[in-house]
């Protein structure tokens, strides 16, 4: 354990990094407030904090930079989590009160604004399907061999198809899909729209297998289809110092292009958490130079998905946690 002066000096250390992007040395601490301590101690402390991991030294200069112990450290016992501002709030309020159609547009909405307050690049992915119940099927006739279905959820997360059949279907049987589905549907999670369902509407009504099957696999395909990935601000990395090196760059440009494990470390984590991972903590040669902070996205107490950042490991923690935990609020009516 760190005692008092070991911690702020680390603080200091990391708060100033942050800030420049530059090896932090002893001589540039001593004229911060609160450290009150000369630049000889403050050398000691960073050797000490280097010797147990703390901070790294690079071979170019003198100073120091934090490891992602460092980082660890800070974010769970030295961070604030209220670093952000009534400006900022107010911004955040307005974005989340504009009026929208589908849960997927305020999803939308609350990544961009997570981005433009951060300036880092911020994703999103939807819920996973089998955690979403089915309020109401609609089925709609489109033609006399097409039909559009759409599957509302509890979390009012929307999901429709084209239909395509190669025999003619009338209104009638439209309406009676639309009772059957419903009357077994209404309630239940999403993926009990299966086998079993196949062959009960087959047995229940004398409609060929030419107009059971289309539906079927047409609406098991929109219930397993991935969940929407939305990305903001990617641009804004590339304006950041650590992305002068062509390395980080060509590993951030594959980060977002395939995204897969991005998505990985969104599907873990805690609902009620913001989770922080830092670079080579996820031992993850991809995420060496990175760090990706999450959320579980909730709107009226029902899970819908989860929003996130990626930017450089001196990443503003302090700012990026205040907004997301803010955001976090306001999106669940609080």
């Amino acid at each position: 354990m760190l005692d008092e002066r070991k911690k702020k000096i680390l603080q200091a250390i990391i708060d100033e990094y942050i800030s420049t992007a530059e090896p932090v040395s002893s001589g540039m601490l001593t004229q911060k407030d609160g450290l009150n301590c000369s630049s000889a101690t403050i050398r000691n402390e960073m050797v000490e904090l280097e010797k147990i991991g703390y901070l790294d030294k690079p071979h170019t200069s003198s100073g120091r930079v934090p490891s992602a112990k460092g980082y660890r450290f800070y974010v769970d016992e030295l961070l604030k989590d209220d670093d952000i501002s009534l400006e900022e709030i107010r911004y955040i309020q307005s974005k989340l009160e504009t009026r929208v159609n589908a849960i997927e547009e305020l999803t939308k909405i609350a990544t961009n604004t997570l981005s433009e307050i951060t300036h880092y690049t911020s994703v999103a992915i939807g819920p996973k399907t089998t955690m979403q119940n089915i309020e109401e099927v609609k089925f709609v006739l489109l033609g006399s061999r097409m039909l559009m279905a759409v599957i509302l959820t509890d979390s009012g997360i929307i999901k429709e198809t084209i239909i395509k059949f190669d025999e003619d279907i009338t209104e009638e049987q439209v309406s009676t899909l639309n009772f059957i589905f419903n009357n077994k549907l209404k309630g239940k999670p999403i993926d009990e729209i299966d086998k079993p369902l196949e062959e009960y509407i087959f047995s229940e009504m004398n409609y060929s297998l030419g107009v059971i099957k289309p539906v079927m696999e047409q609406l098991n395909k929109a219930i397993n289809e991935e969940a929407k990935v939305y990305l903001e601000g990617a641009n804004k990395a590339f304006e950041l110092p650590e992305f002068k090196s062509l390395e980080v760059a060509k590993n951030f440009i594959n980060l977002i292009d395939t995204k897969e494990v991005v998505l990985d470390l969104m599907n873990t984590g805690f609902a009620n958490d913001i989770n922080v991972y830092i670079g080579e903590e996820t031992d993850n040669e991809a995420l060496k130079d990175f760090s990706i902070v999450t959320f579980k996205h909730r709107y009226q107490d029902k899970e819908l998905g989860t929003i996130g950042i990626i930017g450089p490991k001196r990443m503003d923690y302090s700012k990026v946690i205040s907004v997301m935990k803010y955001i976090s609020k306001k999106l669940n009516g609080k």
